[in-house]
């Protein structure tokens, strides 16, 4: 009779093992795809232009990377007659650092959207997914939206504490206020640097189209060829202007930057990588759950990017003090228009 009750037992824990058992997260984490890719290498650059203009560095094999930089320049000295003495002098380097920082959005849908729907949801929603992370980048970058504390103080802050920055309607007028003796590229050239090219707010088209020469005729024209006209190319002493579509550009702030930008560097700690989420629970700062995705039928597309950037700034002949800076910024001038 002992030996029953104990078989009995058994067979229910086994029963209960049975009724209990499921396949969680862990024992599905190989059949989950997740696809790796170099997008952020080929995409990201055509929303985000100071990806377009700056030096991209080898990618990081870790959270951070260190980069001396050249802080003193040694000095050379004329010799007083045959036996005067040779004087002595230096070259010292100061490090800077490049920090990885994560990047990344997710992006839920109701499984019930993705059964009716005819198109590639996420073939169409990975571009709009790169031109967001173009965005985030570019604004953290120029202007410090948002961005890791970890990062190095933005462009229009540093250019401001070098004194690189003009307002609009300074000069005579916009020719001055950019290309003039006191002008934004100059500025930057005091400092030792030559432009490379200029990232302006998509509003300074229309002023930069009603420049006139002395005759009255537009200084910035249509391109023709072979007696075709085509689209009209902004430069500015042979550097182009960039016009961002992303609304990178807070015009409030900023209507244009200026300078060398193979000086901003970046590098990828982590290409971007998607990741299909189809059991987690997705919670807002407060930690309130917004979706579960579960029990809500819904799937999410999660996007992750790691990356750094850094000015190293080394000292040069021409500005050997830490005032100086690379880029130089043309600040509205008629704040009321431009809010």
């Amino acid at each position: 009779m002992e030996k029953k009750i104990i078989s009995l037992v058994s067979v229910m824990a086994i029963m209960n093992l049975q009724l209990f058992a499921l396949i969680d997260r862990t024992g599905a984490e190989a059949l989950i795809p997740e696809d790796a890719s170099k997008e952020i290498v080929q995409g990201v650059p055509v929303y985000s232009t100071i990806m377009q203009l700056a030096t991209k560095a080898p990618n990081m094999p870790r959270n951070q990377r260190r980069i001396p930089v050249l802080s003193t320049l040694p000095t050379a000295y004329f010799v007083n007659g045959d036996t005067g003495l040779k004087q002595t002098s230096s070259q010292a380097w100061a490090n800077k650092f490049f920090d990885a920082e994560e990047l990344a959005v997710i992006i839920p849908i109701p499984e019930a959207v993705l059964d009716d729907v005819d198109y590639d949801i996420w073939g169409e929603v990975k571009p709009r997914i790169m031109e967001a992370l173009g965005i985030a980048f570019d604004q953290a970058v120029l202007f410090g939206t948002n961005a890791p504390a970890s990062w190095p103080t933005n462009v229009l802050t540093s250019a401001t504490a070098a004194g690189n920055v003009v307002a609009l309607g300074t000069g005579a007028d916009l020719y001055d206020d950019l290309l003039g003796e006191d002008g934004v590229i100059s500025l930057i050239e005091q400092d030792g640097y030559m432009a490379t090219g200029h990232i302006a707010a998509t509003i300074m088209r229309g002023r930069y189209r009603g420049l006139r020469d002395m005759l009255g005729n537009p200084i910035f024209k249509p391109l023709v060829k072979e007696g075709v006209q085509g689209a009209t190319r902004y430069e500015l002493d042979g550097s182009e202007v960039l016009f961002p579509k992303n609304g990178a550009i807070l015009t409030g702030q900023a209507l244009q930057f200026s300078g060398d930008f193979r000086q901003l560097v970046y590098a990828m700690r982590q290409d971007i990588t998607y990741k299909i989420l189809t059991e987690a629970v997705i919670q807002d700062g407060t930690g309130a759950i917004v979706y579960n995705l579960a029990q809500q039928d819904m799937v999410a597309l999660r996007a992750v990017m790691r990356l750094a950037w850094q000015v190293p700034n080394p000292i040069n002949r021409i500005n050997p003090t830490a005032t100086r800076y690379p880029i130089g910024v043309l600040t509205p001038g008629e704040p009321a228009y431009y809010s």
